[in-house]
């Protein structure tokens, strides 16, 4: 048995407890949360994919996270996918969540923010390369082929959201 998550619907409600692997196949609807990083000085993190990843290789992300486990918030998660992923302690904030039609299959996408401060150790399953780009440069990237579609779309949710 894989990875276990929640099956939801389109509110976001609970309908049971499925492998994330046959939720991704049937296209059902699970939580995923996804953290914006960024430096004292405001810019973004990037960083591209390994190429052996399952999901997306090689692809730029400007967001980092992953599924929510059974029976946790979207906060829990966040925070414990920032330390799986960068090594960094924190508890980021939440922005939003929207219905994301997913490149590869539909899921609820939790998006939060965090101001890092102290040094990113990024795992090198999950991060190949990184860097700091300002708001300008991000949007560029975004624009690329190379980047991924559904931080794609959260980016433009992001910039589009009132007081952001």
């Amino acid at each position: 048995m894989g990875e276990r998550v929640e099956r939801v619907d389109e509110h976001d409600e609970v309908l049971g407890v499925v492998d994330r692997g046959e939720a991704i196949r049937r296209g059902w609807l699970h939580r995923v949360a996804t953290i914006v990083c960024r430096d004292p000085g405001g810019r973004f993190l990037v960083h591209r994919r390994p190429e052996d990843a399952s999901r997306f290789p090689g692809r730029l992300n400007w967001m980092v996270g992953g599924a929510v486990d059974v029976a946790e918030s979207y906060e829990d998660a966040a925070a414990r996918e920032l330390a799986e992923e960068l090594g960094v302690l924190a508890r980021p904030r939440f922005v939003f969540k929207f219905l994301c039609a997913g490149a590869i299959s539909p899921y609820w996408l939790g998006l939060h923010e965090v101001v890092v401060t102290e040094p990113v150790r990024p795992e090198p399953s999950e991060v190949a390369r990184h860097g700091w780009v300002s708001e300008g440069e991000l949007a560029e990237l975004v624009r690329h082929r190379a980047f991924v579609p559904d931080a794609r779309e959260a980016f433009h949710r992001y910039r589009a959201r009132p007081f952001g």
